[in-house]
């Protein structure tokens, strides 16, 4: 205490000229209109219990694919991808096409990792020895187990695919194996193999934000890894929706909404809606 007074008082000398204007400074009141900064909300970084709503989601074709993939920078493909991307017919994007052939047009289930790039809500549940993924879309989930389990040594394979977490400091890491090769890697009919391992990296950001980051490793369909860009979703209150696929309505979304989508024309505000949910 006594070295900082002496280092105070020989900056007062040396500087006569400075004191006044500190103190008048201090002494100013602060304007009616200041508001002291509103400190962030509390939160703990291990709950993702909630319902939340993918953002940054968009229209523009130009932009979309940062959002309907895992990211622009899609790997080589192997010759077996090539092939089935090639025959792939999506109803949106750079390839659209109308009357395309995408699988979810018959009801097959959406399935992971492309699920994620609707925008439409899902909810994390978190249990004693598993986290529950809720989705809006096909209202459907799975199960995510966090006991320490590994996975099976020849799992069966699946839309969902096989998923074990666990905390890696403040982010939630998700395995995930096991995956059939029947359901779309993502919007443009990129396809995913038996031989699919993805990782997902989930991370509570704030009170109201989740990121989630994946990368692919899928050596029967890409010849390097496929890092995703990082995803952003906003915590919401309102209920999710009951959203079943049934086919006629999706034959007739795709005959109304999809087939403008590939021409680029413009939606009313009704179908914008409808498409929102789809």
């Amino acid at each position: 205490m006594r070295t900082s007074k002496l280092v105070l008082l020989g900056v007062m000398a040396s500087a006569p000229m400075v004191l006044p204007s500190l103190v008048r400074a201090q002494a100013t009141p602060p304007k009616p209109n200041d508001k002291p900064a509103k400190p962030a909300a509390a939160f703990d970084p291990h709950d993702l219990t909630g319902t939340w709503d993918p953002v940054n989601l968009s229209r523009n074709w130009d932009a979309v694919p940062v959002y309907g993939t895992l990211s622009r920078d899609v790997p080589p493909r192997t010759p077996w991808a090539q092939a089935q991307y090639d025959a792939a017919g999506p109803s949106y994007g750079p390839k659209g096409i109308p009357n395309g052939n995408d699988p979810i047009f018959d009801c097959y289930p959406t399935g992971i990792p492309r699920i994620f790039f609707f925008p439409q809500p899902f909810r994390f549940v978190q249990a004693k020895g598993e986290t529950i993924q809720f989705f809006e879309r096909e209202h459907t989930y799975r199960e995510i187990f966090t006991d320490g389990r590994s996975h099976p040594k020849d799992p069966e394979p699946t839309w969902m695919g096989d998923a074990i977490g666990k905390w890696e400091g403040d982010t939630f890491v998700v395995d995930s194996v096991g995956f059939n090769d029947r359901a779309w890697m993502d919007f443009w009919g990129n396809p995913r193999s038996e031989k699919l391992h993805l990782i997902e990296k989930w991370k509570r950001v704030d009170q109201n934000t989740i990121s989630m980051q994946l990368t692919a490793e899928d050596p029967g369909a890409y010849t390097k890894t496929w890092v995703g860009d990082t995803k952003l979703s906003k915590l919401i209150q309102e209920p999710m929706e009951e959203l079943p696929c049934i086919a006629d309505e999706e034959h007739a979304f795709r005959d109304r909404i999809r087939l403008h989508a590939v021409h680029g024309s413009g939606d009313s505000d009704k179908d914008k809606k409808d498409n929102n949910k789809q």
